[in-house]
């Protein structure tokens, strides 16, 4: 098996795309989607209709401006106009200050205003809306404020950057996009090039050949885990709340998992280009949308609830914020550990049984 072994590694070493594929590619996606996936919003266009003019609705209207959620879009004297702007998708949100604002304040009465919200993008939306009704609630005068004083605390992720809680989904994700391409596209190579005709000729024993080419993957599939780890905490600034030892412990269980997927597909198709985009299928696509990555589990139908407890993305997702973000340990986790090493053991399991030794 060691010798076996070896010869992988020294066919990983010689071929300049697979070490591209293996190294780069991971820290490549790690920055794309690390940068352009956010679901904060700054900087969104408010239009602002004041017809009071009192100082009152200018530290109001400053109260929201002074803000890096919104940016000034205009101020007409018409809701017809601010309308318009919303219509055109040049203002996404709308702060209307009635006539007599501050002559209510200044009488500790209860000064209503009109906070509109483009509602297109839904996520966005409740963002805003969420954003807004802040602002008002921290306004100096609490006649703003609602008869039930709230007051809210954040875990986790008191700042609420997106950021952090994208990139330790992204290690799941990444992890599950390349070493099972890697790994299906070394045996099926094989299989057109005709040089696994060498191994069926070989006393290797089936379990034998599996263990053999699974070592290198992992070994390549580890070292992506560190790199993505490292460029997580250290250039991203994640913060680490559970202990990075369990994080990598049970990162490695999850590369041996998606390495052991990529085995099992090698094992049903023939090609390099079939194995390509049956990866892709099964482990790409899957754990982008319905891993918990971006859209939460409990959101989705039923169906689709079912189809993502059939993913291991959605434990590792699940596993991987839990340290980063809440600082769970084993016992708030042991079930998806338990199911992430079941799963591994069955598909590597599998994968042996369907491997054919047979001469040509």
């Amino acid at each position: 098996m060691l010798a076996f072994a070896h010869k992988e590694v020294l066919e990983i070493v010689r071929d300049p795309i697979t070490v591209w594929i293996a190294l780069f590619m991971p820290l490549v996606m790690l920055f794309l989607f690390g940068y352009a996936l956010s679901f904060d919003v700054e900087n969104a266009p408010l239009v602002i209709v004041d017809h009071d003019k009192s100082a009152a609705s200018r530290a109001l209207s400053n109260q929201f401006l002074n803000t890096r959620y919104f940016q000034f879009a205009g101020a007409p004297e018409d809701e017809r106009v601010a309308e318009h702007a919303l219509m055109q998708g040049t203002a996404r949100a709308v702060l209307s200050i009635p006539p007599g604002f501050g002559r209510r304040l200044s009488r500790g009465e209860a000064a209503p205003v009109e906070f509109l919200v483009d509602g297109t993008y839904a996520s966005t939306a409740s963002i805003l809306s969420a954003y807004g009704r802040a602002i008002m609630y921290a306004f100096p005068n609490g006649t703003l404020q609602m008869p039930v004083q709230p007051e809210v605390r954040v875990w986790y992720n008191p700042q609420l950057r997106s950021r952090d809680f994208i990139v330790p989904g992204l290690f799941a994700v990444i992890l599950m996009a390349f070493p099972p391409l890697l790994t299906a596209l070394a045996v099926a190579r094989e299989k057109e090039l005709g040089t696994i005709a060498q191994i069926y000729a070989s006393p290797l024993t089936k379990i034998e050949f599996i263990i053999g080419k699974l070592l290198p993957y992992v070994t390549i599939a580890a070292l992506q885990l560190a790199i993505v780890l490292a460029a997580g905490f250290l250039w991203f600034k994640t913060p680490m709340h559970g202990s990075l030892a369990l994080l990598a412990a049970l990162g490695l269980v999850y590369v041996v998992c998606t390495v052991s997927i990529g085995l099992l597909v090698s094992t049903l198709v023939r090609t390099q280009v079939a194995a390509m985009l049956v990866t892709l299928i099964v482990t790409l696509m899957p754990s982008f949308l319905f891993s918990g990555f971006v859209y939460p589990v409990f959101t989705m139908p039923e169906f689709f609830q079912g189809y993502s407890a059939r993913i291991p993305t959605m434990y590792f997702v699940n596993i991987s914020r839990g340290i980063v973000m809440r600082g769970s340990g084993v016992a708030e986790l042991w079930t998806n550990v338990v199911v992430l090493v079941v799963y591994t053991a069955v598909v590597l399991a599998l994968a042996t049984w369907l491997f054919k030794k047979r001469i040509a």
